[in-house]
């Protein structure tokens, strides 16, 4: 692959939900078109946080250079503007190499935010303490439900967007809309003209989805995911952005005492199920997605490298 790109950097994105064979594929393109793997999952930045995230192993990292894992501690934050900022630079670096960045992950709005230049509005208006301190205060004697419900009835898009333990981002939504009298969720779309991208999906049929999905949550446990879920549990993780993550808020109640191991590996695979669904419609409702199925089908390898091939070539 050649160094400068003639107008705008050319990256293959490789998306999909859980257990569909996304890394596999990453690691076998990267290595046929001289790739650099960024990873598009908001977990895989915490240190620390390997078998629940399924971050591509120690000999795997060492075959492809992989970016964007292992860049956080758990007790801070990592948010779609550091990813969106991160990821643009990661890109550039890699290009100035005379590599292909090849961004590899399930977090859908991440990777839109990145490709479409996508925002949640108000990133551009400062902030108020004094509203923060009113809004603060609200939810602390009235909870979040009540912050919530508050932000669903001034601007219901956003309070879809928006998880309902996320106070600090409910009060920002509020407070932009206070202060500019425009609700959080305007959005503009400012397509990013430096990204060229092609969108690679996988997936498979549900019902062997959900059965793959069950045997990797097994897998995890034999490979020592209550332990790391421990770990992150006595560290104070419960408080934590990265210990809201499937795989691990799950086990703390057996942690802590106050439910069983069964309950709790049953509810890690529920979630995750519950979150390949919700990933899969992102996908197809929000993002250009040529798909392909490597479970039922391992021949679409060879439809996905001839797919790239011509991207390259049209793209000179």
């Amino acid at each position: 692959m050649k160094g400068v790109f003639s107008l705008a950097y050319k990256v293959i994105v490789i998306v999909g939900p859980t257990a569909v064979g996304k890394t596999a594929l990453s690691l076998e393109l990267a290595q046929m078109f001289d790739a650099e793997i960024i990873s598009g999952d908001s977990m895989q930045v915490y240190r620390g946080l390997d078998i629940g995230t399924a971050k591509a192993t120690e000999e795997e990292r060492k075959l492809i250079p992989h970016h964007l894992i292992d860049i956080r501690e758990i007790q801070q934050h990592f948010t779609v503007a550091d990813f969106v900022c991160d990821a643009q630079r990661k890109i550039k670096e890699i290009n100035d190499r005379n590599k292909l960045p090849l961004i590899v992950g399930g977090t859908g709005f991440y990777l839109q935010a990145l490709l479409d230049g996508y925002h949640l509005g108000g990133n551009e208006v400062k902030g108020d303490g004094k509203i923060r301190a009113k809004y603060q205060k609200f939810a602390l004697e009235n909870g979040n439900n009540a912050l919530w419900a508050y932000l669903n009835s001034i601007d219901e898009l956003a309070a879809k967007q928006i998880p309902l333990n996320n106070v600090r981002r409910i009060i920002r939504a509020i407070e932009v809309y206070e202060m500019t009298g425009h609700k959080f969720s305007e959005q503009v779309d400012r397509p990013n003209e430096e990204i060229d991208a092609l969108v690679i999906g996988l997936n498979t049929e549900r019902n062997v989805l959900y059965k793959r999905i069950e045997q990797r949550v097994d897998q995890m446990m034999q490979d020592g995911l209550l332990d790391e879920a421990r770990w992150l549990f006595y560290e104070g993780g419960a408080k934590f952005q990265a210990g809201k993550g499937i795989g691990y808020k799950e086990l703390f109640p057996f942690i802590d005492g106050k439910g069983s191991l069964e309950d709790g590996v049953a509810e890690i695979k529920k979630n995750s199920r519950h979150y390949a669904k919700r990933q899969l419609t992102w996908f197809r409702n929000k993002m250009n997605v040529t798909w392909f199925d490597l479970v039922s089908n391992e021949t679409d390898v060879v439809k996905i490298k001839k797919t790239v091939i011509e991207w390259l070539k049209e793209r000179g």
